[in-house]
C-alpha cells in the first residue's frame, strides 16, 4: 500500500492508492449495459457515507460537497444479485476567490455487493474495504485479480472529479484548484 497526499492543506486527506489480487473478469469485460445500472447507486452511496466526514464541511463559506467516482474492475452477476469489485474516489471541494478547493478525499478498492429490487433497480446490501495498516495487502489478495491489481496501480488525480466540481459551483474549466 502507498499513501499519496494530494495538497498540503490543513483539510488535505491521504489518498490511498491499493493492489489486490483476485480474477474474475478483466476491466474491459465489464458489462456496461449493467454498469450503468448499478454505478450510479454505488456513486451515491459512496457520497451519502461521505457526508459529514469532511474538513470543508466544517467551514460554510467553502459550501463543501462531496463527489465519488467508481470504476468497476471486476462484475459477477448471479440471478438478481450483483458482486462489484471497484477502485473508488471520493472528494471534497469547496470553493473560494474563484478558486476550487480540495479539503479531503480517500481512494480505496472496494467489494460491492446489490441485489435487485422489486421495481427493478438495485440497491446496495454490503460493502467491502481493506483494513487500514497491517492486513491490507491480503485484503486485496483475497478479493481482486491481477487485471483489477493493474488498474489500482495506475491511479492518478481525480481530474474528471474536479471538472464536476468546477460545473457544480459555475466555476470556468481552467479555475485553480486549492487546498482547504
Amino acid at each position: 500500500m502507498s499513501v499519496r497526499r494530494w495538497g498540503t492543506g490543513v483539510g488535505a486527506a491521504a489518498v490511498l492508492v491499493a493492489t489486490g489480487s483476485w480474477v474474475m473478469t478483466r476491466p474491459a469485460d465489464i458489462d456496461t449495459r449493467l454498469w450503468d445500472e448499478v454505478g450510479p447507486v454505488i456513486e451515491a452511496r459512496l457520497v451519502a457515507q461521505s457526508q459529514g466526514s469532511g474538513y470543508g464541511e466544517s467551514v460554510p463559506e467553502l459550501e463543501a460537497r462531496w463527489f465519488c467516482r467508481a470504476q468497476a474492475l471486476e462484475m459477477e452477476r448471479r440471478g438478481d444479485r450483483i458482486r462489484a469489485g471497484v477502485d473508488t474516489l471520493c472528494m471534497e471541494y469547496g470553493v473560494r476567490g474563484g478558486a476550487l478547493v480540495e479539503c479531503s478525499g480517500s481512494h480505496v478498492p472496494q467489494v460491492v455487493r446489490l441485489e435487485r429490487e422489486p421495481d427493478g433497480g438495485y440497491r446496495v446490501v454490503s460493502q467491502e474495504e481493506p483494513p487500514d495498516g497491517a492486513g491490507y495487502g491480503e485484503w486485496e489478495a483475497d478479493h481482486f485479480g491481477f487485471a483489477a491489481r493493474s488498474v489500482l496501480d495506475g491511479a492518478d488525480r481525480p481530474s474528471a472529479l474536479e471538472a464536476a466540481a468546477r460545473r457544480h459551483f459555475g466555476l470556468p474549466e481552467g479555475a485553480r484548484v486549492e487546498d482547504c
